[in-house]
Order: C-alpha cells, then sequence, then structure tokens
C-alpha cells in the first residue's frame, strides 16, 4: 500500500506503508546509528517523534526484546529506506513490522531518507505526517503540522509506581524522567542498589530513604515545560547527596540553578558523537538524543565548569558544579545503541558517592 511523509514546509515524499495502517502527526527527526533500531525504538526520549534512520537498510537482524530499552517503543512513526523482510538472527523473536503493528506504530519505507535528513540538516526538524489517503489537502494540513508540539512528553513517559532492583553496594535513587533500561543496569553491574522513582516524587520522599548517590535519566521533550519537576531537583542539589545525570537531568540540573536552554536545529541523535573531556583533550565518541541544549552563556562561572563539550559544534556535553558531587552529561555514557567509550562515568559516580559517604 502506497504511503505518504508530508513534512511542513510542503515537501511530500511517497513510499510503501508498514507496521500499523494509521495516520499521524508527529515532530519528524532523524538518527545516524548503524545498528540498534530496536533499542533507538524503545527510547523514551522519541515521544511524539516520527524518526528517520539514515542507515539504509533497517529490520535484517529482527527484533531480540531482551535488547529493549523500555516496555514498550515510544516512536510516533519510523521512517525506513529500506524494510528488511528477513530477519537474520538467531536471537530474533519476531520481525520488525510485526513488532510495529503489535504496538500499533506506523511506518513508511521507500522514501530517499537522504534527501529527508538534509532538509531537516537545513531547515531544523520539523512536524509531519505519515498516511495512507492519496487524497490529503496540503492546504489543511499544513497549519497542523507547523503548530505540531510533543507535549506532556515527561508525563507520557514515566513510571508511575517506585520500582527496586535489588543489589549489595550502594544505594541509588535513580528518577525516571524517561529512563532507559541500561541506566539501572549499568548501576546494578557495578553493584548498587537502585531504586527507580516517577519523574514527579517529591525531594523530601527521595531524601526520606536515605540515598548514597541520586542519578536524573534521560527523557522527552522540553526541559522548561518540567516546571514542578525543576523545584524539586533544586531540593536535591542542596541536599549535599552526590547527583550524576544524564540528558534531560543534564539539562533540568542547569535550569533549577538559574542556566538556560535552548532548541537545536537537528538535534544530536546517534551512535556517532564526538565529545571531549576539557580536562584531559580526550575525545570520546558518544551515543547522544536531545533536541535541546543548555545555552553555554546562561552558566554562571560560580556555579559550574564545561567538563565536555561537542567536538563538532562545541555545545555543552558536561557540567561539574563547583563545591558540590553533581556532575551532569548531555550523552549517553550508558549507550544503548552505540560506543561505550564513556562508561566510565559511573565508575566515577561510584567513586563520588564512596568519598561522600566516607568524609
Amino acid at each position: 500500500m502506497d504511503a505518504f511523509l508530508i513534512l511542513e514546509d510542503g515537501q511530500v515524499f511517497k513510499g510503501k506503508s508498514f507496521g500499523a495502517r494509521k495516520e499521524v502527526i508527529c515532530e519528524v527527526v532523524f538518527n545516524t546509528s548503524m545498528t540498534g533500531y530496536l533499542e533507538v525504538l524503545t527510547d523514551p526520549s522519541y515521544q511524539g517523534q516520527g524518526v528517520v534512520m539514515t542507515y539504509p537498510l533497517i529490520g535484517n537482524y529482527g527484533v531480540c526484546l531482551e535488547d529493549a530499552e523500555s516496555v514498550k517503543p515510544w516512536h510516533s512513526a519510523f521512517i525506513v529506506r529500506e524494510l528488511s523482510r528477513t530477519a537474520s538472527n538467531f536471537r530474533s523473536e519476531q520481525d520488525l513490522e510485526s513488532y510495529l503493528i503489535a504496538n500499533d506504530i506506523p511506518g513508511i519505507q521507500g522514501v530517499d531518507t537522504r534527501a529527508i535528513t538534509k532538509i531537516l540538516r537545513e531547515e531544523g526538524c520539523m512536524g509531519g505526517m505519515i498516511t495512507t489517503n492519496p487524497d490529503f489537502d496540503l492546504d489543511e494540513l499544513l497549519p497542523k503540522l507547523k503548530g505540531y508540539q510533543v507535549k506532556d512528553a515527561v508525563k507520557t513517559v514515566s513510571r508511575k509506581e517506585k520500582e527496586h532492583f535489588p543489589g549489595d553496594g550502594l544505594k541509588v535513587a535513580l528518577l525516571d524522567l524517561g529512563t532507559k533500561s541500561n541506566i539501572a543496569n549499568s548501576l546494578n553491574k557495578r553493584g548498587c542498589d537502585v531504586t527507580v522513582y516517577p519523574a514527579f516524587t517529591a525531594a523530601e520522599e527521595i531524601l526520606g530513604d536515605q540515598p548514597d548517590g541520586i542519578m536524573l535519566s534521560n527523557g522527552p521533550g522540553d526541559p522548561k515545560e518540567c516546571v514542578s519537576i525543576i523545584k524539586e531537583i533544586k531540593k536535591l542539589y542542596d541536599s549535599d547527596v552526590p547527583i550524576f545525570a544524564i540528558c534531560l537531568g543534564h539539562q533540568l540540573m542547569a535550569l533549577a540553578n538559574g542556566a538556560d536552554t535552548r532548541k537545536m536545529r537537528f538535534g544530536h541523535r546517534g551512535g556517532n558523537h564526538p565529545v571531549k573531556d576539557l580536562a584531559t583533550g580526550r575525545v570520546y565518541i558518544s551515543s547522544q538524543n536531545h533536541g535541546y541544549v543548555i545555552k553555554k552563556e546562561s552558566v554562571p562561572k560560580n556555579l559550574a565548569e564545561v567538563s565536555f563539550i561537542n567536538v563538532n559544534d562545541k555545545s555543552i556535553e558536561g557540567l561539574r558544579y563547583k563545591g558540590k558531587n553533581v556532575r551532569t552529561v548531555q550523552f549517553h555514557p550508558e549507550a544503548s545503541p552505540g560506543p561505550v567509550d564513556t562508561a566510565y562515568l559511573f565508575d566515577e559516580f561510584i567513586e563520588m558517592m564512596k568519598g561522600a559517604k566516607n568524609a
């Protein structure tokens, strides 16, 4: 069946429908990962977005549910050059199209993903629609696409109840702003006893459980929408409990302390983003998924120092807060998918907790 991807600038791409047969409006973004499409699909940070995969063949190793980063996929739509109908992998439990149908996610294949990506890079991420209706009315649709915004994203993806992942080591409170499973897994593998809290949990409840450290997770949407969460994060910051924050958590910590954020033109999404450690000069390849960034000029000099920058666009990729056991990074040290170059940051967090506990 024919399908159409309609962008808010009026450009239309004709392809073939796969996955669920439904019409959706979403924010269209692109991801440059060569592998890990299941981890991309199940990353809650993609809530409300239609993702263009720049790698041309998707689905060739099927779906290995053990690799999923959450209980379900969060994309509004999936946009690929070619869908593999054959899954060649002994771990595969089902093919990609069946997985999308089961989770009610539409896809379009056979479109020029290279051309779409170039449009998004030049013009910025934009509203879009996938439909199988050939009689669409552009004049009627375009205002809707231009007005589309991802709303209540954190509220949508965060768990509703606390969840405990037992361990014999340090006690870590993980605030679920849209967390990927591998964050808790990365802590568990290092012996930590992890309790995951819903995004809107009061700081008093988290601190009342007396954690040795607090992690703020990744998540979707505009960080400035998270007004009540930012207030609670400020209380956590003032508590002196060691904190390590990733992605959205990194942005919310900055907002809680008077810095500002802005929306990027096309964001960083993929497993090949170079970041530079300013203390050592060493460059790491990182996994990233974000459309917002901290404004460099907004960070008070007496508050924090920039610890990492993006090699390509020089944007802030990490902050080290002065006089506090608080470290934050924009990228994903837990990867999934992507390189594990920066997994050592979890080890540094553990050492930070040990130091604070023994002080």
